[in-house]
């Protein structure tokens, strides 16, 4: 009985695909007009000015590294230098002659800071001067005043 209905199925389905295919005839005819009107607006940045990068890429330099820029709408401007440090300059040059064994130098380096000049001349140890130390260089200084150091004007 399965025999049969599995055949009878079969000779169903293939009649039906043997059937033949709908065809429908149509026209179609379509008209499009577009019309547009556009504005574009082009926004660009501002102009920029960029502080260049200035670096001290040694860290035994008395150098600081300074930068700035600056921009308007017509012009831009940078700039980059560096700038000496003179105290730093003065450590360095005295830690090394007083490393090669050369103590009174080390302290007339020192001593063309104003700051230290006063510093030893109130401990009652006067800066070296012309090859002289102790009282005989106190002497020295009280006769040439005009020799010692200035005090260095602050930028306030």
């Amino acid at each position: 009985m399965i025999k049969k209905l599995t055949a009878m199925l079969f000779v169903m389905v293939t009649f039906s695909a043997m059937a033949d295919p709908i065809v429908t005839d149509s026209t179609s005819r379509s008209t499009t007009q577009t019309t547009s009107e556009s504005t574009t607006t082009v926004k660009s940045p501002p102009p920029t000015a960029v502080a260049p990068a200035v670096t001290v890429i040694n860290s035994d330099v008395c150098a600081v590294a300074v930068s700035g820029a600056t921009q308007t709408q017509i012009l831009g401007i940078s700039f980059g230098a560096t700038m000496t440090d003179k105290n730093c300059e003065r450590l360095k040059l005295a830690r090394s002659t007083y490393d090669m064994g050369m103590k009174v130098a080390a302290v007339a380096i020192m001593c063309q800071d104003e700051r230290v000049f006063t510093a030893m001349m109130n401990a009652g140890t006067p800066c070296p001067i012309d090859g002289k130390i102790g009282e005989q260089a106190r002497a020295l200084w009280e006769a040439n005043p005009d020799r010692i150091p200035k005090k260095v004007k602050s930028k306030d």
